[in-house]
C-alpha cells in the first residue's frame, strides 16, 4: 500500500486505487501540509483534492515528459471529437 504523500507536485502517475480497481492517469498540481490538488484525466478532467494520507494501492509509474507529450496529443486530438460541425 502507498499513499498520495510519495507524488510529486507537477508529475502525471498512473495510479491503481484499489487492488482490482481501473488505472487512472493524475498528475499533482499542488500540494498542501495535508492535500494534494490534483487532476484526473479519463472522459473528462476532474480536478480535485486528496488527503496525502489516502492510500494507493499502486502507483504504476511515473510518466517520462516523452510519454506525457505522446499522450497529450492523442488525448487533445480527441477533444472536438464530440462537437458537430458548427457547434461549439
Amino acid at each position: 500500500m502507498y499513499s498520495y504523500s510519495l507524488l510529486e507536485t507537477n508529475c502525471y502517475y498512473l495510479i491503481q486505487e484499489k487492488a482490482e480497481g481501473p488505472i487512472s492517469l493524475i498528475k499533482v498540481n499542488m500540494d498542501s501540509d495535508y492535500c494534494l490538488f490534483l487532476t484526473r484525466f479519463g472522459e473528462t478532467e476532474i480536478t480535485e483534492w486528496r488527503r496525502k494520507d489516502d492510500t494507493i494501492h499502486e502507483i504504476l509509474e511515473l510518466l517520462s515528459d516523452e510519454k506525457i507529450k505522446v499522450w497529450q496529443a492523442a488525448y487533445y486530438s480527441n477533444e472536438d471529437a464530440f462537437y458537430e460541425d458548427g457547434e461549439e
